[in-house]
């Protein structure tokens, strides 16, 4: 039987003083992004704002977890919304990892910038969910915390 936690939620919200035009490109650069999560590497472009091939490698408790990530963009709205699909396994491991998020850049109200919004969920199924949830989340909030800081840096957090 395959140990499964429930999907977890998460919503992030950065305001920088990047134009939103600026935040699209800066955030729709694939190799720019993967520099921002220290485990994620090997990103691979197979169609522009459509398809994506990365790897995820972290050490999680006793597991060393290497999944091989698709990831499908939909329902984009060039400059201000995608939906982003990622799903990779490690079958060494016996461990799935699936994430399903909307990206938004909305013009800041007043002075310039842009609010970059990220809504989504996550969900960690096989050996390495057996590590049990606070683990899992606690390692998940580290990985979207290194994302907003570097985000932050790179677009200049208001």
């Amino acid at each position: 039987m395959e140990t499964s936690l429930p999907r977890s939620v998460f919503e992030r919200e950065l305001v920088v003083r990047s134009d939103p035009q600026e935040c699209w490109r800066t955030i729709t650069d694939v190799p720019q992004l993967v520099s921002w999560v220290s485990v994620l590497e090997d990103a691979s472009e197979i169609s522009p704002l459509q398809s994506y091939r990365a790897v995820l490698q972290d050490r999680l408790g006793p597991f060393r977890l290497r999944a091989d990530l698709d990831i499908v963009l939909s329902d984009v709205r060039e400059g201000e919304h995608l939906h982003v699909r990622a799903e990779g396994e490690d079958r060494q491991v016996g461990s799935r990892i699936s994430v399903n998020a909307d990206l938004d850049v909305i013009p800041a109200s007043e002075g310039g910038g842009a609010r970059v919004r990220i809504v989504g969920e996550y969900e960690v199924a096989g050996r390495v969910a057996g590590m049990g949830g606070p683990t899992i989340h606690k390692k998940a909030n580290r990985i979207l915390d290194e994302f907003f800081v570097n985000a932050g840096a790179s677009l200049g957090a208001a």
